[in-house]
C-alpha cells in the first residue's frame, strides 16, 4: 500500500515563471459524500467582483503529472471579457491532499461540482490534455446545456482494439513501478517534462515539478496512472466506455491541437478521437511532442483564435454548421473555422472540368502506347484502361471508395501509373509524399495523412516498417501466400485486377470528392500535405492543356515529378526518364534524350536543378540524341528560377523549343506563366520576373509594413512589394490537419497565401523578391533577398563568365536592426577578400554589412534549385558571432 496523507490546499510559492500570483485563489466544494474539499485554482477572474458575467469561461483540465501551471499562458493571452479557470485535481498541483484514491467518475464529479460552486454557468469550451481530456469530456456531457466547444490536446479517450495501450503507461501499472517510478520518486514527474522539444528552461522544469517535491506529495501522481483501465474489470472501465460511446452525440465544434513526436499518445489514439468526434479540425505542430502548451509556441494563440470564431457564432448557427460534418472537412471546420472553405471555385457548377479518367476512357480501345518506361516495358491506352477498370473495380470491393485514403510507395513506372488511376477509378484518395525527404520525413507525412491502404513494391513495404505506417498493405505484383503473410500484405494488384474483372466499374467520382494529398518540398519547414478534389484536379489538367496547347498528338517527357504521372490524365502519351526523382539534378543530357526518342517527344517539364545537369553532361550526345530533341516544341522549367543564359544555352540544345518558366507551388500550380522571349523584353526588375497571371487566375500583393510584415490589405497598385495571394479554380482545397494553416488565409477567404514576396508591374508582371520568412528587417526598413543576389550574380558572371558563382542575401541580427550580408560560393573565405567585397558591394544597390565565402550553398529537398536562406542565416551568424 502507498502510504497516504492529508494535507490542506495552500497557493504555489511566488515567483514561478509566467504565473501570476493574483490568479491563485482557494475554492470549496463539497464531494459526492458531502465533505468539503478544497481544491487551489488558477482563475484569470480571481480579482473580479462576483456579479461579473464573462462572455464565455475557458475550463482548462490538466493531466498527470502537471497541474494548472500548464495553462499559464491562456490565463496571461485571454482577452479580458473571457474568464480563464484552471483548476488542479484534488491530491494534485496545489489542491487538497486526501488519505484515499479517486477514481474518474469521482474527478468528473470533482469538477462539476467545483464549477458549480465557482457559479460558472456557460457558455464553456473546454481545454484539456493528457487524462484531463477524459475527465473534461465527462463533465462536458453532464453539462451539455452549457458546453460551446471542445479544445483536446495530446490525450486519449478510448483504448483501440489494435492497441495494447502507451507502453510507458502499461509500465507504469507494474505495481512495482508505479511506487518506484511516480510514487517513491520523481522520475515520472521529472520524465514527463523531459519529453518537450526543444528542452524547457530548468525554471519551467522545476515550477512543474515544485508540487511534487515530496512521496506524499507524489501519491495521486501514482494514483492518476492506476486508474488507466486497461481491462474490463477496472473500476474506471464503464466510465470511460460511457464517455466515449456517447463522444459522436457530441455536436459542438472541437479543436484537436496534437504533437506528433508524442511516445505516449500516438497517432492510432488521434484517429479514435476524430473518429468519435467527426466534426473536429485538427492542426499538428509537427515538432512538438507530449507537452503540446509547451512545445507549440502557438498553442495558446491557436485556442484564443478558434474560441474567438467560436465567440462570433451563435448557437442555431452552430447547430446549422455541426449537421452532416464530415471527418476533417466539416461546414464548422470549413465555413466557420478554416478548414475545407478555402480554394478551389465553390459547387460543382464551377468544376465543369473534364473528369481525370476522362482521357482513359476516351481511349479505351486504342492500342497505341500511352506509357513507356524507358528502356524497359511499355503499355498501350486499351491495355491501361483494362487493368485500371478491373484493378479500380477490385479496389472498390476491398474497401476503397469516396474519402478512403491510399498512399503510394512506388518508384514512377507502369506500376505506379496503373496504382494511381485505379485509385481515382475506385474513388479513393491518393497520398504522396517526396522521397526526397527522406525516412523520418515520409513517414511523418504519411502518418499525418491518416492513410487507410497502402500499395508499395518490395522496397516500399520493406520501408513502411521504419515509418510506422498504418493502412492495409497491397503489393505491386503478385506474391505468394506465404510471402504476404511474412509481409503483412492482404492484396496484391494482379489479384484486385483479378477479382475485379467481373465487377461493375465504379460510378464516377464527384466533382467535390477528394482526389489527393500532395507533400509539399519541406523546403521551408515540415512538409505540408496539401488536400486537393477532383474539382481542383480537374480545372489543373484544364489549365495546363490550354496553357501549353497540349494535344493528342504531343508527347511528354515528365522529368518533373509533380507531373510524372500526368500524361494519361492529360490524354497524351508520356515517359519519365531515367533518373533519381528524389534528386532530379542527376537527369544526364542522355537520358532526356533517350525518353525523348523512345516516345518522338515534342514536350518535356523539368526542374532547374535537371536542366542544368543536362547542359552539363550534353557532351555526351549523339546524332540521333540530338535529332529527337530537335522535335520537341516546348520545354517547361518548373520548380524554381532559371536564369534566361541557361534557357538560352537549352535553346541551342532544342531549338525548336519554345522555353518558358512557369510560376506557383504545391497548393496553386501553375499560376503564371513567362517565355523566354517575354522575360527578355521585360528587361531587368527587383527580382525574378515570373510572367502574367494565367486565365482564371487572380493575384494580389499585401504590402509590407516597415518591420517586414505583410498588412491584411491587398494594394491594388503596381510597383509596391508585399506578400503575394493567389485565387484560381485549381487552388488546393485545404492544408491536410493543419487549421492554423488554413486559418491563416482567413483575411481574404478563398485565396491563398503564398509566403513568396513580389510586386505587379504596370504591365501586370509579376516579379518574386524571395520569401516572406527571408525578407530582412533593417532599421531603415524591409529588404528583399532576390534583386540583390541578382545584381551581385549579373556582375560577378560578368567579371568571370567561366564561373557560376552561387549568392544568397540573408539578414543577421535581432529583427528591426538586421544587418544585410552576402554570402557567396568560391574557395577561401570565410571573410571575403577585399576585391570581392568592393565588388558585391557596388553591384548590390543596398548597404552591406558582410561579404563571406562558402564552398556551397544548401538548397532544397526537391528540387536542388531553392537556396535555403535561414540555414545560410544561421551561419552567417555564427561566422560573424566569431565562430
Amino acid at each position: 500500500m502507498n502510504r497516504r496523507f492529508s494535507e490542506s490546499a495552500s497557493k504555489p510559492p511566488p515567483g514561478l515563471p509566467g504565473l501570476d500570483p493574483s490568479w491563485s485563489r482557494l475554492v470549496s466544494a463539497a464531494d459526492q459524500d458531502g465533505v468539503q474539499r478544497t481544491f487551489h485554482v488558477l482563475d484569470s477572474w480571481a480579482d473580479r467582483a462576483p456579479e461579473d458575467e464573462p462572455e464565455l469561461t475557458l475550463l482548462c483540465v490538466h493531466g498527470n503529472p502537471t497541474w494548472s501551471y500548464l495553462w499559464r499562458r491562456l490565463l496571461a493571452a485571454a482577452p479580458a471579457q473571457w474568464r480563464v479557470v484552471a483548476p488542479d485535481h484534488l491530491g494534485m498541483g496545489y489542491s487538497e491532499r486526501i488519505d484515499r484514491p479517486r477514481v474518474l467518475a469521482q474527478r468528473i464529479q470533482d469538477l462539476g461540482r467545483l464549477t458549480a460552486a465557482m457559479s460558472i454557468t456557460g457558455p464553456v469550451v473546454t481545454v484539456a490534455h493528457d487524462w484531463g481530456g477524459i475527465i473534461s469530456l465527462g463533465w462536458a456531457q453532464l453539462h451539455r446545456a452549457q458546453l460551446r466547444g471542445i479544445v483536446l490536446t495530446n490525450t486519449a479517450v478510448h483504448l483501440p482494439e489494435t492497441s495494447r495501450g502507451p507502453v510507458l503507461i502499461r509500465m507504469a501499472h507494474v505495481r512495482w513501478l508505479n511506487r518506484l517510478a511516480c510514487h517513491w520518486t520523481p522520475l515520472f514527474v521529472r520524465t514527463t517534462t523531459s519529453l518537450t522539444w526543444p528542452r524547457l528552461p530548468e525554471a519551467v522544469r522545476d515550477a512543474f515539478a515544485a508540487p511534487y517535491g515530496t512521496r506524499a506529495r507524489r501519491a495521486a501522481v501514482a494514483d492518476f496512472v492506476l486508474d488507466i483501465p486497461f481491462a474490463a474489470e477496472h473500476p474506471s472501465h464503464q466510465a470511460v466506455e460511457a464517455i466515449a460511446s456517447a463522444m459522436p452525440a457530441m455536436d459542438v465544434p472541437a479543436l484537436l491541437l496534437w504533437g506528433p513526436r508524442d511516445p505516449v499518445f500516438g497517432e492510432i489514439f488521434l484517429r479514435d478521437i476524430q473518429e468519435r468526434l467527426p466534426q473536429s479540425v485538427l492542426h499538428r505542430f509537427e515538432k512538438a511532442s507530449h507537452l503540446v502548451p509547451e512545445d507549440a509556441p502557438g498553442h495558446a494563440d491557436a485556442v484564443l483564435d478558434w474560441v474567438g470564431q467560436l465567440a462570433s457564432v451563435s448557437a442555431p448557427e452552430e447547430s446549422a454548421l455541426t449537421d452532416g460534418a464530415v471527418t476533417g472537412a466539416s461546414a464548422v471546420g470549413g465555413a466557420a473555422f478554416g478548414g475545407a472553405a478555402f480554394g478551389g471555385a465553390p459547387g460543382d457548377a464551377a468544376a465543369a472540368g473534364v473528369s481525370a479518367l476522362a482521357a482513359l476512357d476516351e481511349r479505351a480501345g486504342d492500342l497505341g502506347v500511352a506509357v513507356d518506361e524507358v528502356g524497359g516495358a511499355s503499355i498501350s491506352w486499351a491495355q491501361l484502361h483494362a487493368r485500371v477498370s478491373s484493378i479500380g473495380a477490385g479496389m472498390a470491393a476491398a474497401g476503397i471508395g469516396p474519402g478512403v485514403r491510399v498512399a503510394l510507395l512506388v518508384p514512377p513506372s507502369i506500376e505506379l501509373t496503373v496504382a494511381l488511376y485505379a485509385v481515382w477509378r475506385a474513388g479513393g484518395v491518393i497520398v504522396v509524399a517526396d522521397r526526397g525527404l527522406g525516412l523520418r520525413g515520409m513517414g511523418r507525412a504519411l502518418r499525418s495523412a491518416r492513410i487507410d491502404f497502402l500499395i508499395a513494391d518490395r522496397a516500399g513495404l520493406v520501408a513502411s516498417r521504419p515509418m510506422r505506417l498504418p493502412g492495409a498493405r497491397i503489393a505491386v505484383r503478385d506474391m505468394s501466400t506465404a510471402m504476404m503473410a511474412r509481409t503483412g500484405v492482404e492484396f496484391c494488384l494482379p489479384g484486385l485486377g483479378r477479382s475485379g474483372a467481373g465487377l461493375d466499374v465504379p460510378a464516377e467520382s464527384a466533382p467535390g470528392d477528394e482526389a489527393a494529398v500532395l507533400f509539399t518540398s519541406g523546403a521551408t519547414g515540415p512538409a505540408k500535405g496539401v488536400l486537393y478534389r477532383q474539382r481542383q484536379v480537374r480545372a489543373q489538367l484544364d489549365l495546363v492543356t490550354k496553357a501549353y496547347a497540349l494535344t493528342s498528338a504531343d508527347r511528354l517527357v515528365a522529368a518533373f515529378a509533380p507531373f510524372a504521372l500526368f500524361g494519361p490524365a492529360l490524354g497524351i502519351r508520356s515517359a519519365v526518364p531515367d533518373v533519381d526523382v528524389t534528386k532530379p539534378s542527376t537527369l544526364t543530357a542522355a537520358a532526356l534524350a533517350d525518353a525523348a526518342v523512345a516516345v518522338g517527344a515534342t514536350v518535356v517539364f523539368a526542374s532547374p536543378a535537371a536542366l542544368r545537369n543536362v547542359l552539363s553532361t550534353a557532351g555526351a550526345l549523339t546524332a540521333a540524341h540530338r535529332t529527337a530533341l530537335g522535335r520537341i516544341r516546348l520545354l517547361a522549367s518548373f520548380g524554381a528560377p532559371i536564369p534566361p543564359h541557361l534557357l538560352r544555352e537549352l535553346g541551342a540544345l532544342m531549338p525548336s523549343a519554345s522555353m518558358h518558366t512557369p510560376y506557383g507551388m504545391t497548393e496553386a500550380f501553375p499560376l503564371t506563366d513567362i517565355s523566354l522571349a517575354q522575360i527578355e523584353a521585360a528587361g531587368h526588375g527587383d527580382g525574378v520576373c515570373v510572367g502574367r497571371a494565367l486565365p482564371g487566375v487572380e493575384l494580389q500583393i499585401a504590402p509590407l509594413g516597415p518591420d517586414g510584415t505583410p498588412s491584411g490589405r491587398f494594394s491594388g497598385g503596381p510597383g509596391i512589394s508585399g506578400e503575394v495571394w493567389a485565387l484560381a479554380p485549381h487552388l488546393r482545397d485545404r492544408y491536410d490537419t493543419l487549421w492554423l494553416q488554413n486559418r491563416a488565409a482567413a483575411a481574404h477567404p478563398g485565396w491563398h497565401r503564398t509566403g513568396d514576396v513580389g510586386y505587379l508591374d504596370d504591365d501586370g508582371r509579376l516579379w518574386i523578391q524571395g520569401r516572406l520568412e527571408h525578407v530582412i528587417s533593417t532599421a531603415d526598413g524591409p529588404v528583399t533577398p532576390v534583386g540583390i543576389e541578382q545584381r551581385v550574380e549579373s556582375r560577378l558572371k560578368a567579371l568571370a563568365p567561366e564561373d557560376d558563382r552561387g549568392v544568397a542575401t540573408v539578414g543577421v541580427g535581432p529583427a528591426g536592426i538586421q544587418q544585410v550580408v552576402v554570402v557567396v560560393t568560391g574557395g577561401g573565405g570565410p571573410l571575403a577578400p577585399a576585391a570581392l567585397t568592393d565588388t558585391v558591394r557596388s553591384a548590390s544597390g543596398t548597404r552591406i554589412a558582410a561579404v563571406l565565402v562558402t564552398k556551397a550553398l544548401p538548397l532544397d529537398i526537391r528540387h536542388n534549385s531553392k537556396i535555403d536562406r535561414t540555414a545560410v542565416a544561421a551561419w552567417a551568424s555564427r561566422v560573424l558571432a566569431g565562430g
